[in-house]
């Protein structure tokens, strides 16, 4: 069993020779192992360094602060279920216990959300503190610490960081984390106290990952440089709300209407459709071409905290009443998209008292964050919830007239509101940054070289005030205002029923969340958030300019005309990122952005076959959908390839895997692997091609006719650009936006899309829809045939479509035999884009995965210890821990381990016992 974390340390880092030589030896003595052993680089880390950090399970260890004894109680797989008397010494442990986990891991993050990664990491971190320092998350985390969060939910912060440094106490970097040890070769940081703001300030990186429309909004201006306001259109197409389902389809939308009224709002009627380019954002959008790329290459590089910087972040959630059921009472199941990062971005584990009281309010289990008290999606003994991201738009990018030290507002220059940050950088001097702030927030465009270059080149018409210098870009965002989301955590995890889930879900304001719930007889949702209103038919879609205040946020819809559903006839309710309300029946705009509704129709229709079919839905039914592999894009283009004559023998080989196909996108399947390559292939030739460069896979080279030539471009006018943008960020990325876009143009034969310039393609490809298709068949052939091999018997989607899970830090940019000892994979994965089973991967960039389930839970009402659930990792964030990605195999394969809640259930299942005392 794991021992003692009370191991003996080495020396600690002194001189800098002293570090070179020590450095030395580690490498002589790896490789002499490696030699002589025939081992790996990680044997000598296992032996001397690695067990250190194990945490101990078993026995009694003394916190001075608790005020009782407290029982850690580890499943097989490690999963802590903590048992106490009062909620302080429940926080307390849970602190205690996630840093025995997730030490490394919390500190990075807390470092992350305040702008210090360099402290950590060196020089190489520099423009990302000075971007994050810019946003201001912990400064913002502070102020709602001190003046928002409720006297309750202090307290509880207070009794989790108690927690945390009472298991820091006295113990060094080499004892904490093997990463610790690594950093100790490059530099003397040592882990700090934890605090009270640090679990506040995660949940601003969360809801920076999950920020809605931003990413489009800069699409769609970067778009403007080689498309027309009709061809982008063509790619944002408008919601198919006749198709795709929304959420709400029964709620009150009288009583909805009538407060409109009565507020008054002066918000748009919420009729703008997706990729709107209106008259008044139109030329700001133009002239951000050049500042955007600049803007982009910083958001790109800002460490993520949760998905890949807001782009592909999506999430299935539905809850299916008793009436439905084999059990008579409701199931809920809920799997969140998220990057793949290890260790999972959740942590599980279950906070029990002994007995619920004034006193001790909570018995609740579920997943969370390291670093953050309480319980996050899970359930208690009343009540179970889930959550998706909703994508309304709560950001919007500025176009600012920078005058001096001021900015233009209104035909008057107004001083920016600044403060000077100092950022402290291991093993180098630190630097100090001026951050600068309109009334719209703050300058994001001071953060990169490009974008003191603002406007020098781009068209204004002559509403935009003289260029000068150049505009600066701001950012307005909900989060960076304080906010009370801590305190929405904590009453939801004691909320007993369907009134006080809702009122703990006003409170949570950041980020807006789909929210479903169920209890015992009942099921429903709701829709929290800080979402604002807007001026001037100002849709959001694209940046405003900010010297006009006409364009400003008018202010919030009312949290009591925000849509929710009860218990509603259908019995069942999905939520998978689609639209949350059809605008025609909602007056206010949430956002224009919505995700396409593929997932959640397609979880829809597995619900409805199995009630049509007279059948009852069961725990296992709502794991089997969550496994769901089938492509919604291959049903509707699958018909049309087959159609094509593609003449050459081996690509019509290709082609007859096609035949009889059932459109799922098992690991082992070759038809999946072709046609994905063929998907990959034709948005590549129809749109791909046709992007700017700062939409494009990096260093993807194209001759392409010059920006802003007057009439058509002979060949000697070409000029070569290549892509800019990380392969798992460009476009076209083959999310359902982009089934959308293609189904729209099947019809069409002759569109433009379907036309292709001879100098973007070989030939065969430049005339018309089939023409097109045929030269992705052909092509897609040939790149599984370099990838796979010529024999397609040999092929399948697995091979393409692999899943690596990386260290977060040195896993992805430490020396190789660190990244070796920290990383694991490949595991071949099913699933794919837009299919229930969201295994995501970027059609632009290639076939590895990039987003997964990052969870997946199915919660039984009728018997909550008949619930199940399963992390993408494990509980553990050590490197050789036995639950470090001990639940990833099972991940893989679909399976959920059983998910015990009563505490005969969790003694029944308990390996280690740990008991904490005062």
């Amino acid at each position: 069993m794991p021992p003692n974390t009370t191991a003996t340390t080495g020396d600690k880092p002194g001189k800098s020779g002293r570090k070179k030589g020590r450095k030395a030896r580690l490498i002589v003595l790896v490789l002499v192992l490696a030699i002589i052993g025939g081992v790996a680089y990680g044997a000598y880390w296992s032996i001397s360094t690695v067990r250190a950090s194990f945490p101990q399970t078993k026995g009694s260890i003394k916190l001075d602060g608790l005020s009782g004894p407290v029982d850690v109680k580890r499943d097989g797989y490690g999963i802590p279920q903590i048992y106490a008397s009062s909620d302080e010494d429940l926080f307390m442990a849970q602190g205690y216990v996630q840093a025995q986990d997730r030490f490394y891991e919390m500190d990075v993050r807390r470092h992350m959300t305040s702008g210090r990664l360099s402290e950590m990491f060196g020089k190489g971190q520099v423009k990302n503190d000075e971007f994050l320092r810019t946003l201001g998350w912990d400064r913002v985390a502070k102020e709602e610490y001190d003046t928002k969060l409720s006297a309750s939910t202090k307290k509880y912060l207070q009794a989790y960081a108690k927690g945390v440094n009472a298991y820091l106490q006295g113990k060094d970097g080499k004892e904490i984390s093997l990463e610790y040890a690594a950093l100790g070769f490059t530099n003397d940081y040592k882990p700090e106290k934890w605090t009270p703001v640090d679990s506040v300030s995660w949940l601003k990186a969360m809801a920076w990952d999950l920020r809605g429309n931003m990413q489009d909004e800069i699409d769609r201006a970067l778009m403007t440089s080689r498309l027309g306001p009709k061809q982008i259109k063509d790619l944002y197409p408008d919601y198919p709300y006749d198709r795709n389902k929304a959420i709400v389809q029964e709620g009150q939308y009288n009583e909805l209407t009538k407060t409109f009224e009565q507020n008054g709002s002066t918000s748009t009627s919420g009729t703008s459709t997706s990729g709107s380019t209106g008259s008044s954002s139109t030329s700001a959008g133009s002239a951000l071409q050049s500042q955007l790329s600049g803007l982009y290459n910083v958001l790109d590089n800002v460490p993520t905290a949760v998905g890949v910087n807001g782009q592909g972040i999506g999430s299935n959630s539905w809850v299916v009443a008793g009436d439905h059921t084999i059990t008579g009472h409701p199931l809920l199941a809920n799997d969140p998209h998220l990057s793949a990062s290890l260790p999972s971005v959740w942590y599980q584990m279950g906070l029990h008292c002994r007995t619920v009281s004034s006193k001790c309010q909570y018995d609740v289990t579920g997943y969370t964050f390291a670093g953050m008290p309480g319980v996050v999606i899970g359930h208690n003994q009343d009540i179970a919830w889930g959550m998706t991201n909703s994508g309304v738009d709560v950001t919007d990018l500025y176009l600012e007239k920078l005058s001096g030290d001021g900015y233009l507002y209104d035909g008057t220059v107004k001083p920016f509101k600044t403060r000077e940050e100092t950022i402290k950088v291991a093993g180098g001097a630190s630097k100090k940054i001026v951050v600068r702030e309109t009334n719209n927030g703050p300058l994001l465009s001071d953060r990169d070289d490009e974008l003191v270059k603002v406007g020098k080149k781009a068209t204004v018409d002559t509403a935009a005030p003289d260029r000068g210098d150049g505009y600066g870009i701001a950012l307005r965002w909900t989060a960076l205002d304080p906010g009370t989301s801590m305190d929405a955590v904590f009453a939801m995890d004691k909320a007993t029923d369907w009134s006080e889930f809702r009122s703990a879900a006003k409170l949570f304001d950041v980020p807006s969340q789909n929210l479903i719930y169920a209890d015992k007889d009942n099921i429903g949702y709701t829709l929290p958030g800080k979402i604002p209103t807007r001026a001037k038919n100002d849709d959001g879609s694209l940046p405003a300019p900010g010297w006009d205040s006409g364009y400003k946020w008018t202010g919030y819809i009312p949290q009591d005309a925000l849509p929710y559903e009860y218990n509603p006839k259908r019995g069942y309710i999905v939520t998978a990122n689609q639209a949350v309300i059809d605008p025609d029946k909602y007056p206010y705009t949430l956002t224009t952005d919505w995700g396409y509704g593929t997932r959640s129709q397609r979880i829809t229709d597995l619900i409805e076959q199995k009630i049509k079919g007279g059948g009852k839905i069961s725990t296992d039914d709502m794991r089997q959908m969550q496994l769901d592999n089938t492509s919604v894009i291959a049903q509707k283009l699958v018909p049309d390839l087959l159609k094509i004559d593609v003449g050459d023998k081996d690509v019509l080989e290709a082609q007859k895997l096609l035949e009889g196909w059932d459109y799922t996108q098992d690991a082992d399947s070759a038809a999946a692997a072709y046609f994905n390559a063929v998907w990959r292939n034709v948005l590549k030739l129809a749109f791909g091609n046709k992007l700017p460069k700062e939409l494009r896979v990096k260093g993807q080279c194209l001759w392409v006719d010059p920006v802003n030539t007057t009439g058509p471009a002979d060949d000697t006018q070409k000029v070569r650009e290549c892509g800019e943008r990380d392969a798992d960020q460009a476009q076209p990325d083959g999310g359902d936006r982009w089934f959308e876009v293609v189904l729209k143009l099947l019809d069409d034969p002759k569109s433009d899309w379907w036309t292709t310039p001879k100098s973007l393609t070989r030939p065969g490809a430049e005339n018309n829809r089939d023409d097109l298709l045929k030269r992705a068949m052909i092509d897609a052939r040939w790149e599984l045939t370099a990838k796979l091999g010529k024999d397609i018997d040999t092929w399948s989607w697995g091979r393409l479509h692999r899943l690596f899970l990386k260290n977060q830090t040195l896993g992805t940019d430490g020396p190789g035999f660190l990244q070796y000892i920290l990383n694991r994979g490949p595991w071949k994965l099913s699933g794919g884009e837009a299919t229930v089973n969201a295994t995501g991967w970027n059609a632009a960039g290639g076939y590895g995965v990039v987003w997964v389930p990052s969870m997946r839970m199915v919660v039984n009402l009728d018997d909550l210890d008949k619930s199940k659930w399963i992390n993408l990792t494990g509980a553990s964030g050590h490197a050789y821990s036995a639950h470090y990605t001990d639940q990833t195999g099972k991940w893989v394969d679909g399976e959920l381990l059983d998910w015990n809640f009563s505490e005969k259930a969790v003694d029944k299942s308990t390996s280690d016992t740990l008991v904490l005392k005062p």
